[in-house]
């Protein structure tokens, strides 16, 4: 999805969704969870939206997307609104997701080897014996 140009705000909360690529149901979500403060309301209640939000829903969005947890996105965020932030920290979550990616990358290669070879141990045909099962109950 192609975010419009932000610039004429206030948003309701479909625009704001739209603009910023994030379901109205996930800017909520994000709301709850603190890592989009809560925004003003109108008299009637509905969430007004600004740029400055529209930008930041778009940071999430483009953090979930690169795999990061709603913790490291709160991390991040306040680092991102620090002027006075060191890039060291910044640099210093990205790299442990880095570690954690390449270690569950390592983790679905080991089960796909071993579900491979169990696959490839099968007959798949019309007997009960299964190494895939025997395998699953080892």
């Amino acid at each position: 999805m192609t975010a419009a140009v932000i610039g004429n705000g206030p948003f309701n909360i479909g625009q704001a969704a739209s603009q910023s690529g994030v379901s109205a149901k996930m800017v909520r979500h994000y709301e709850s969870l603190g890592l989009l403060p809560a925004v003003h309301r109108t008299d009637a209640g509905y969430r007004q939206y600004g740029d400055t939000q529209i930008h930041t829903l778009r940071f999430i969005r483009r953090a979930r997307t690169l795999g990061f947890s709603m913790a490291e996105i709160g991390e991040l965020l306040k680092l991102w609104q620090n002027q006075q932030r060191a890039s060291a920290d910044v640099k210093r979550i990205a790299q442990a997701h880095v570690a954690d990616l390449e270690r569950r990358i390592a983790e679905m290669q080991a089960m796909r080897q071993t579900l491979a070879q169990l696959a490839h141990c099968c007959a798949g045909d019309d007997r009960p014996d299964c190494p895939i099962l025997t395998g699953l109950a080892e």
